[in-house]
């Protein structure tokens, strides 16, 4: 694996890309490590890449800033923990709340969104393992934040934002 310039993104090294529960371990380590609430391993190898799979784990605190991908198909499969994928419309209302877990926690474990939505997770368990794919190239310029929704760098804030979600969801 090598990392790239943000810390919490590792990308895998060779042709033939394995990951197994040791990785996740490892990840989940330096995640502790580091302070952060969040890291990912991509498997594709560069942000120019047409298909991006990521193997991303998040601790319960973690603020995932609702946000769309403009003309992106994504889709999620839950691993390991459980979450609520919340999906919003443009205003801010909640559209549909999604529980999910791992096959075995006979929650929904898969989605795939071929149509922009805001969307966002509330992660229920100390951490949340999942598998994203999401159509490449990287560009930030094609995802889109909402102003109803604090920026992630405020985690404070962010926290403030997610109690006050799980207060509306009841």
């Amino acid at each position: 694996m090598r990392a790239s310039q943000d810390s919490g993104v590792f990308f895998a090294d060779g042709s033939l890309v394995r990951v197994g529960s040791l990785d996740i371990d490892s990840l989940k380590g330096a995640m502790n490590r580091s302070g952060r609430q969040r890291i990912r391993l991509c498997a594709h190898r560069g942000m120019e890449d047409e298909i991006h799979e990521m193997f991303i784990i998040l601790k319960k605190e973690s603020y995932v800033r609702p946000h769309k991908h403009a003309a992106k198909t994504e889709s999620l499969h839950v691993l390991e923990g459980r979450a609520d994928a919340v999906l919003f419309d443009d205003q801010g209302g909640v559209v549909q709340v999604i529980p999910m877990g791992d096959y075995a926690s006979g929650l929904q474990f898969y989605y795939r969104m071929s149509e922009p939505a805001y969307h966002t997770l509330l992660i229920k368990t100390d951490y949340l393992v999942f598998k994203e794919t999401a159509g490449g190239p990287f560009d930030r310029a094609d995802t889109s934040f909402p102003e109803w929704a604090p920026a992630e760098p405020d985690s404070e804030e962010g926290r403030r934002y997610l109690r006050g979600l799980v207060e509306r969801l009841g």
